[in-house]
């Protein structure tokens, strides 16, 4: 992280004054793994984040969907909440979409620095016997008040409703309060949710069997 910052900032200093800074490298693309993803079952899981220091938080399990009342008080309890059932996703490393949500600046505000994660970041979720490893590959943002943006969130593939899945995803999503608020907009849901969501997609790259010890 201190190589990467360090680098945009010489680039920008040395563009300041006309010359052409050194280039930054782009992440590697991202490789999914068809063969890697579970049965799909819905299962409380333990999430770690390494860039976001966030380590083996508590992902409880529920049918529902995204941000609706029920999931909305699993994440007060300053925990992470994934939906599942006909209006919610799979289970951890499933076929399809796997969703996470949690709290960006209240109740523990354990999710304040997702929307800062990069393409080809690491996202660990521990379940059962295993562990499946995905990487970020990009940034979508959901509004509340648009049917139509939520279809996309809460897809199968993610962005695409009707697609059919052929890999592991998951859907990491949190407020965009502080975006919201700057803005003006002081809409919120009955739940309290704010109009926008930042959503970090990732994709299923590999299952390992889950380390003895964390």
């Amino acid at each position: 992280m201190r190589t990467r910052l360090a680098a945009l900032v010489a680039s920008s200093s040395l563009a300041v004054l006309g010359v052409p800074g050194p280039a930054i490298a782009d992440p590697p693309p991202v490789i999914a793994d068809p063969a890697a993803v579970s049965d799909g079952q819905p299962r409380d899981a333990r999430i770690s984040i390494p860039a976001l220091g966030i380590h083996r938080l508590r992902v409880i399990a529920y049918r529902g969907r995204t941000d609706d009342g029920p999931g909305t008080r699993i994440q007060d309890r300053g925990i992470a909440a994934s939906p599942y059932g006909p209006n919610g996703g799979t289970g951890p490393g499933g076929l399809g979409n796997y969703q996470v949500t949690g709290h960006r600046s209240t109740h523990g505000a354990v999710f304040r620095r997702v929307p800062s994660l990069r393409r080809g970041d690491v996202i660990r979720v521990d379940a059962g016997a295993w562990r499946y490893v995905y990487r970020v590959t990009r940034t979508r943002w959901v509004s509340f008040r648009s049917e139509t943006s939520l279809r996309k969130q809460r897809a199968a593939v993610p962005g695409k409703p009707g697609a059919v899945p052929r890999k592991g995803y998951l859907t990491l999503s949190t407020c965009a309060t502080p975006e919201d608020r700057a803005r003006g907009n002081h809409w919120t849901d009955r739940h309290g949710n704010p109009e926008h969501r930042i959503d970090k997609i990732g994709v299923l790259v590999k299952r390992v069997p889950r380390p003895a010890r964390p």
